[in-house]
């Protein structure tokens, strides 16, 4: 593609956002030099092939380095104007790092937590400043993503052009979410230019995977753009019993009459096949994780299909007013047998007692959000404000049985035991409305921006839980409401530094149920005080940020080990009151000699405030004070012996931590490194352009140590190693 259309591309786009992102993207553009974009799609250039921009978040970004988006604001927005901490994980660093799951592509970000629950495939768990945002956290398009029980949307990264990540309380627009923050995952969307990709990959563990990503006009008259991208994956993993085998594929189609108006539809069907649990024992006695599977290999499957179909709908009607709709239906299904051993047996102690149980849920969600975008000015003030109403409909339906498996032999601990068939006992269903409504102002003096918000919500929950074996029928109905707000001034020098500080409070109500207390959650409440600076660095495509944080939060949702009337569980629960103090700072850059890096470190003092006794005062399980990551990618000069050769590395400490609230285990800080090397056949010859093979390894040196997280013990995840051999055309 020439220089030239790399450049043209990014002003279209953010024309339609709005002038402050013109702005930015032209300032950026300044700076310095932009790099071609090659037909294999690897390079530094804005990745701005999108047809149109909406308010789903998509990421304007050069290389590694974000330079706006509408996450923190509903409205594409610099990163420099947002009063917020703000992260992006692009396409280039998807590319780069190939990561697997979710949690391999946050892994680099400051303050994410990942890997707490150790190797486990079956849910993408984890925490942001101590929180965790796994349930009201993560949001798709700029739209809630509700999750329950075990209810939880999986996410394939290959769908993704990027993740946008709101550190914090923000709940003056988006409603539902936490104290962390939220992740709103960006899905790939109708591309302006031909896109044609196909990819096979072969990696540890018998791994086999084939995809494709296609795009482009429908034909040369219409003004119609589609996407359809799929993969298809059979795989085993690192334990015995826990496949990861996963069908996928996602059409998306945009119609774009003229310069004011868009439609884009987003779909996505997938069918994933993994293990009902997969840990490993944790002997009790002696407070150490064994190699031992926890669960029983021929009672261990769990299958999840889920679908979503929604719409990101804009119009422009002047240069004052734009209207946006979007909106999304989603399903989830999940049907799993599991067994889990815990205790010695009592007559024979080479075999240890499992229990058993299976477990159906179905999570229906409807989401749509309605928003008014004014532009105008009042006196030397100019303002972007923003008015909307959203809906959430959530209905949550969970089957779930108990019983015994056979016990685990440990001299034949991957023996797969028969086990008797366990009726369903518990039904719980859960429905679940939400609306709120919104005000948003940016308001701009010079280089002052003031961002000023307030939401208010309603929620509605009702839960009926059955005893199917007494055949008796509990209704517990419950109506929450909230203000929440958020308020933050930012100031922008001619040298790209831009200072901020900001309030902002968060309302979540909490689908599913405490099993403890057969009561439904309360809501999640939380409020911060945020202090940073952020720099667009001068004739360098590089941005660093930094931030003080105080986070207090009350009624969390958190996992522990309890005693129910059927045995040790471990299941979500509340806590009092949390407080979260801390500092981040990361640094992101993509420059014209090929070298891409990524930096973070982030200190996390959590603590609960008040709790259970015995806790007062003592940090929270499974959040370490200090993390670090780096990760650095060079591709060899084009003229010089090795070229079309590249390499990455990168390393993640995780410091120590508690390994429960009691604060009497604790976790041994770790090192994981991360590698990768690729070669453009190009280099070769020019017959071969598109053609890019990559090797990546995660965990390179395969570090185990086991990672309690409330009073609970896992392993770390394996090495391991893929290749992947990618062709575009």
């Amino acid at each position: 593609m020439p220089a030239t259309r790399t450049l043209l591309l990014p002003l279209v786009r953010a024309a339609l956002a709005g002038t402050s992102a013109l702005a930015l993207v032209a300032s950026a553009q300044a700076q310095g030099p932009q790099q071609e974009t090659t037909s294999s799609g690897d390079s530094t250039a804005l990745e701005t092939l999108v047809v149109n921009g909406g308010s789903g978040g998509v990421i304007t970004a050069e290389g590694y380095v974000g330079i706006s988006s509408a996450t923190g604001a509903k409205v594409d927005t610099p990163f420099l104007e947002t009063p917020q901490s703000i992260s992006t994980v692009t396409e280039q660093q998807l590319k780069d790092r190939n990561p697997q799951t979710l949690l391999d592509a946050l892994a680099y970000t400051p303050s994410s937590r990942v890997g707490a629950y150790g190797f486990d495939p079956r849910f993408d768990s984890f925490t942001v400043r101590g929180f965790d945002v796994t349930y009201t956290g993560v949001f798709r398009d700029n739209l809630r993503q509700p999750g329950a029980g075990s209810s939880l949307f999986k996410t394939e990264p290959y769908g993704l052009e990027g993740v946008s990540i709101l550190r914090g309380p923000s709940s003056a627009l988006y409603g539902a979410s936490g104290a962390g923050g939220l992740f709103n995952l960006i899905s790939k969307r109708p591309t302006e230019e031909t896109l044609r990709e196909v990819q096979v990959q072969y990696g540890s563990h018998d791994r086999y995977q084939g995809q494709f990503d296609f795009s482009g006009p429908v034909n040369e008259t219409d003004p119609v753009y589609y996407r359809l991208t799929g993969l298809l994956r059979d795989a085993d993993t690192e334990q015995v019993g826990v496949p990861d085998d996963r069908a996928y594929i996602a059409p998306a189609f945009t119609w774009k009459p003229d310069e004011d108006t868009s439609l884009t539809i987003l779909g996505e069907y997938s069918r994933t096949k993994t293990g009902g649990t997969a840990a490993y024992y944790y002997d009790t006695t002696t407070g150490k994780v064994t190699d031992f599977f926890a669960g029983n290999p021929a009672f261990n499957d769990s299958i999840q299909t889920q679908g979503r179909v929604g719409y990101e709908f804009e119009h422009r009607f002047n240069d004052t007013f734009v209207f946006r709709q979007n909106a999304r239906v989603s399903t989830l299904n999940i049907d799993a047998d599991w067994a889990f051993a815990y205790a010695p047996n009592a007559v024979d102690p080479t075999l240890i007692d499992r229990s058993a149980g299976t477990f159906d849920e179905r999570l229906n969600a409807i989401v749509i959000d309605n928003q008014l975008e004014s532009n105008f000015e009042t006196g030397a003030l100019d303002h972007t404000l923003l008015t909307g109403v959203d809906l959430t409909k959530l209905r949550w339906r969970s089957l779930d049985g108990r019983g015994v498996s056979p016990p685990l032999d440990t001299k034949n601990p991957t023996r797969g035991d028969a086990v008797s068939p366990i009726d369903f006992q518990t039904r719980v269903v859960q429905d679940q409305w939400q609306v709120g409504t919104y005000l948003q102002d940016q308001i701009r003096y010079d280089a002052w921006t003031l961002t000023i918000g307030g939401r208010y919500d309603w929620v509605s929950s009702d839960t009926d839980t059955t005893d199917l074996l007494a055949d008796t029928l509990t209704t517990v109905s419950q109506t929450d409401k909230e203000f929440s707000g958020r308020i933050g001034l930012t100031y922008e020098t001619d040298f790209g530094l831009a200072p901020y500080i900001s309030y902002s409070t968060a309302f979540a109500p909490n689908a599913g149920l405490n099993l403890e207390t057969n009561q439904p959650f309360k809501p999640t409440e939380s409020s911060q005080e945020e202090i940073g600076v952020k720099w667009l660095l001068p004739n360098s495509n590089t941005l660093i940020s930094a931030a003080l944080f105080n986070i207090d939060q009350k009624n969390g949702l958190y996992y522990e080990v309890v005693n129910l009337p059927s045995g040790p569980a471990n299941i979500q629960v509340q806590r009092g009151k949390l407080r979260s103090r801390g500092f981040e700072i990361e640094a992101n850059t993509s420059l014209d000699n090929g070298l891409s890096l990524t930096a973070a470190y982030s200190y996390t003092d959590m603590k609960i405030i008040q709790g259970p006794a015995g806790t007062v005062g003592n940090y929270v399980s499974s959040v370490p004070r200090h993390m670090a990551a780096i990760w650095a990618d060079y591709t060899l000069p084009e003229d010089g012996p090795g070229a079309g050769l590249g390499f990455g590395a990168g390393a993640r400490f995780i410091g120590s931590s508690y390994g429960n609230d009691a604060n009497t285990i604790r976790n041994s800080g770790r090192v994981l490194f991360d590698a990768a090397v690729h070669y453009d056949f190009a280099a070769l010859d020019q017959k071969y352009d598109g053609l890019r093979l990559q090797v990546n390894a995660t965990n390179l040196f395969d570090r185990r140590e086991p990672v309690c997280s409330a009073g609970f013990c896992y392993r770390d995840q394996g090495r391991t190693v893929i290749g992947s051999l990618r062709y575009n055309w």
